[in-house]
């Protein structure tokens, strides 16, 4: 299959993810929907594990990493997005989700001295949220707004990057597969949501198709198949190409809310999604390597390229697979 088409599903897969929490929180709790998700995410990778005849990660050490990532980057942000979705609708938690590449930089700026702070960077965080002020309505004070579900979608994508700098300082360089320590990962979160979910749900009345088919589709496709998905575009076209993905996620998101869920979209919203869009775009753009200006500004070499953007696909899952470790 042609990466442009591998492509296209992802974020097809993607955008639609939150349709789906949004349809299976009518007929499951939260984090009922959340477990669902994790469980038959964690079914499609270990199979996937099983045909490639790898094998989970070993040590107790990199074990209890891949449990704060679980937590982390799965069992925390599924689960505050699917309460989320309780009061707001799919198009605004799909724009919320946008906001992890702009919380992701503001991090790395103090958690990773490698990210140096450059004016388009700043530019970048700045304008990205101006776009989540415009998408919130500001002007108006929040007027119509559900506080407390865009919070917990804010914060949602917010643990996001709080992962992401977590596994990059710890999980880099285990000599684990991806798809490896993202089935670890995966399991792990599910084990997480095996203990929390008895103590605060109980089991529906009766079990309704479309919810629970919402479910299935949640973690068999957003969160197995998608990662599948995910390997072979970056292994075909590399992590700056197949970054690009996020920023199609929020306008499938929307469409999918309108379309499908009959969602009401006020103008500022796509509004305010292209520009956090924008500012999430500038807020990857990398500063030269003083190696690189050394070399460019010398009169007898070629040259060098500066170095690649990090890969912020993003939607209920993504990875940095260009430094070997993954989030989903």
């Amino acid at each position: 299959m042609n990466w442009r088409i591998r492509f296209g599903v992802l974020a097809l897969i993607w955008g639609f993810s939150f349709l789906l929490i949004k349809v299976g929180t009518d007929g499951f709790a939260p984090f009922q929907v959340t477990f669902g998700r994790l469980l038959f995410g964690t079914a499609v990778l270990a199979v996937a594990l099983g045909v490639k005849r790898d094998r989970l990660p070993r040590g107790a050490r990199t074990w209890g990493h891949l449990a704060v990532a679980a937590f982390l980057l799965n069992a925390l942000p599924f689960s505050l997005f699917s309460y989320a979705e309780l009061t707001i609708p799919s198009t605004l938690a799909g724009i919320c989700n946008a906001t992890t590449p702009l919380w992701g930089m503001a991090l790395s700026l103090v958690a990773l001295s490698e990210d140096r702070p450059t004016r388009v960077r700043a530019a970048g965080l700045g304008i990205g949220f101006v776009g989540v002020l415009t998408v919130l309505g500001a002007w108006q004070g929040f007027s119509g707004l559900d506080v407390t579900g865009t919070a917990l979608a804010l914060l949602a994508s917010f643990s996001y990057a709080v992962g992401w700098i977590y596994v990059r300082r710890t999980l880099t360089g285990t000599g684990a597969s991806n798809l490896s320590l993202a089935t670890g990962q995966v399991g792990l979160a599910t084990l997480q949501l095996a203990l929390v979910t008895p103590l605060f749900t109980s089991l529906p009345d009766r079990v309704e198709i479309v919810p629970l088919l919402a479910v299935v589709a949640l973690g068999a496709l957003g969160t197995g198949w998608a990662m599948l998905l995910q390997y072979g575009v970056v292994a075909e076209v590399g992590p700056t190409t197949a970054s690009m993905v996020t920023y199609f996620i929020p306008v499938i998101a929307t469409a999918a809310g309108v379309a499908l869920l009959g969602e009401q979209l006020a103008w500022n919203t796509p509004v305010g999604a292209l520009i956090v869009l924008a500012g999430a775009a500038l807020t990857q753009t990398r500063a030269p390597s003083r190696r690189t200006a050394a070399t460019a500004t010398s009169p007898t070499r070629t040259p060098a390229p500066a170095p690649p953007p990090a890969a912020v696909a993003e939607g209920p899952l993504g990875s940095r697979s260009e430094e070997g470790v993954v989030r989903t």
